[in-house]
């Protein structure tokens, strides 16, 4: 079961370019889950990692996500689909030692599945919050979950991740992490 003292988020290339790639009502969703499942682990101390594929013709990560993070927000920059061979974030991700990844992002079937592929290679607990995730096409999305379902990973929702976290209604943070879901 997922808890804080294990758990980092990591966000994979919601980037400009690639939101507005995809469908209307699936990019809202991302954009509004992902800056949700930001603001609860800020407020429960997770620690939260990004990584966008070449900002330099994708964008940035969108806006409403590096305001949630504010002054934590320092991507890791990459050009490869799986996010663990550039940048020493494999390193990183183990110099804070903790083996719940938490993961959101675009897309599912392309830089999202290699990543947690490749995190479940290393050992990690692999989360993938499906109504934070996408891709183009609806059956990429739909291949991607099957994939990453039978490689291991454990398939969630945004709402399953936040009340796990929480364990229940007495922890000090329900109030404001519920307030973000209601």
């Amino acid at each position: 079961m997922l808890n804080v003292q294990d758990s980092v988020v990591l966000i994979i290339d919601i980037q400009e370019k690639l939101t507005k790639m995809l469908d209307e009502d699936v990019c809202e969703q991302v954009v509004e889950k992902s800056q949700k499942l930001v603001a609860a682990a800020k407020t429960l101390g997770i620690d939260i990692i990004v990584a966008e594929q070449y900002p330099k013709g994708l964008g940035q990560t969108i806006q409403e996500i590096k305001d949630t993070l504010g002054e934590s927000y320092a991507p890791y920059e990459k050009t490869a689909f799986n996010a663990l061979l550039e940048n020493n974030l494999s390193d990183n991700l183990k110099k804070i030692n903790k083996k719940q990844i938490v993961i959101c992002g675009i897309e599912s079937h392309i830089c999202v599945l290699q990543t947690a592929i490749a995190l479940m290679s290393e050992g990690w607990e692999v989360y993938v919050v499906k109504d934070i995730i996408a891709s183009r096409k609806k059956s990429e999305f739909k291949s991607a979950v099957e994939l990453l379902r039978q490689e291991g990973a454990k398939i969630c929702t945004l709402e399953m991740v936040l009340f796990a976290w929480l364990k229940g209604a007495k922890n000090p943070a329900f109030k404001e992490v519920q307030a973000l879901i209601k």
